[in-house]
């Protein structure tokens, strides 16, 4: 019956509801198997016509909540992201995070002259003889996406202030390259245009293996707001002291106490950012 149920996605198109998709999702976070089958039947009993995949998403987000916390701290990442807002910089911040995490060499907010003007640079990266311009597009809300319109703007500001970096004695032999990270996704013709431009796309779910869902999950970098354990306030002290990681108060329990944090809580914080950021741990052990 379920299977015969169309459900309503934050774009407001209708689909037919899949329960392999719910429980692929599920496995993609760790649940188990009998987790999964628990959440996927308490999904389908109480599923209705036109019921919002956001609706879904809430309904598996408190099954989970009520189990395995740091599993629905996983489950709960492309939200989270979105919740680093309102400003689009920490999300800047957020994503020079997993680049330095990966050997770059990181700058925020660099404003920089390029042949014709000047221009607020929301990431540069350098590593080894490679230097990026990087370009963050944020979006708070579902349903987004990056059209065609966003990568040609931004390789225009690239190939400006390329054209001033060819000028400059260190940048002789390094080569450049524009990118555009959002947490949303590309359009087919935005796609298009950065394979043909040559300008690094990196979005939600794009590219296959790199995209941006993917390198969080490899490399265990979670942003602070997928801690379910923390209220909307806490996260949002900690994103003002420019804490995004949820590492970063493993490392530092601190943290918590200077935003407020009664001690009491404080050991059910900690332990959901161990398991959450101590996953991978866990997978290598058991290879």
């Amino acid at each position: 019956m379920a299977e015969e149920i169309f459900i309503t996605k934050a774009s407001g198109e209708k689909t037919r509801f899949s329960e392999n998709k719910i429980r692929k999702s599920l496995k993609r976070i760790g649940a188990s198997e009998e987790q999964i089958e628990y959440i996927v039947n308490e999904i389908s009993s109480k599923l209705y016509e036109g019921m919002t995949t956001k609706k879904i998403y809430q309904l598996a987000s408190k099954l989970l909540k009520g189990d395995k916390r740091h599993l629905a701290a996983r489950y709960h990442l492309k939200q989270a992201i979105m919740e680093l807002g309102p400003s689009g910089y920490p999300f800047e911040k957020y994503v020079a995070e997993i680049l330095s995490h990966q050997g770059y060499a990181t700058k925020v907010g660099e404003v920089m002259q390029g042949n014709c003007v000047t221009h607020e640079v929301d990431v540069i990266a350098e590593k080894e003889n490679h230097y990026y311009m990087i370009e963050c597009k944020y979006h708070n809300k579902r349903g987004l996406f990056c059209d065609v319109k966003i990568p040609l703007y931004i390789q225009s500001r690239f190939k400006d202030l390329e054209t001033k970096w060819l000028t400059l004695p260190k940048h002789k032999t390094k080569s450049h390259q524009g990118w555009v990270v959002t947490n949303t996704r590309f359009s087919t013709d935005a796609i298009q245009y950065g394979k043909c431009a040559g300008l690094n796309l990196i979005g939600w779910d794009y590219p296959d293996k790199k995209s941006l869902k993917e390198q969080i999950d490899t490399l265990g970098l979670y942003p602070i707001t997928c801690l379910t354990s923390l209220t909307k306030s806490e996260k949002q002290k900690l994103i003002d002291k420019n804490i995004v990681l949820a590492s970063e108060i493993c490392k530092n329990e601190k943290l918590l106490t200077d935003i407020g944090v009664k001690f009491s809580r404080i050991k059910t914080v900690i332990k959901e950012a161990n398991e959450l950021c101590g996953h991978l741990d866990k997978k290598d052990s058991k290879k």
